[in-house]
């Protein structure tokens, strides 16, 4: 169980600082293009909130990245194909279960569920941000 603890933690800290590090991207890139928020069009709102999401969920996916490597350092998938499906399958807590690791590396599981709830609760955040900010400007914007 510490040997899993000592692995799954440090891999927790390297997601969140991916995350951070996406977050300031997507941030910067909002930023960037507040602009086209001023316009009265829908679409020109909607087109920058769905790069926002896209560079989310971008970090999202790099996460499942990480850990799918990891699995791939302790052996657990011989592929990286079914090492980055059950990663993600994990990380969104879904929990199929058709795919388990070994004994020796189950905590692994539970504690990459619990990164991605925390880290998806993050992305949903900054998107939820940005969304009522745009939806603000987009207001601002027709009253003129």
């Amino acid at each position: 169980m510490l040997i899993n603890l000592a692995l799954g933690l440090p891999t927790m800290v390297v997601c969140l600082l991916f995350q951070t590090m996406l977050l300031v991207v997507t941030m910067r890139y909002y930023q960037n293009h507040r602009n086209q928020l001023s316009d009265s069009s829908v679409w020109s709102g909607l087109m920058v909130i769905s790069m926002v999401m896209l560079l989310l969920v971008a970090g999202n996916l790099g996460q499942i990245a990480i850990w799918a490597f990891l699995f791939m350092l302790l052996g657990e998938f011989q592929t990286l194909n079914e090492a980055f499906y059950h990663s993600a399958v994990n990380f969104a807590t879904l929990g199929y279960g058709d795919i388990v690791m070994s004994s020796e590396h189950k905590l692994l599981g539970p504690l990459q569920a619990v990164n991605g709830v925390l880290m998806i609760g993050v992305s949903t955040a900054a998107l939820m941000s940005a969304f009522q900010d745009a939806i603000r400007k987009t207001v601002q914007a027709r009253k003129h």
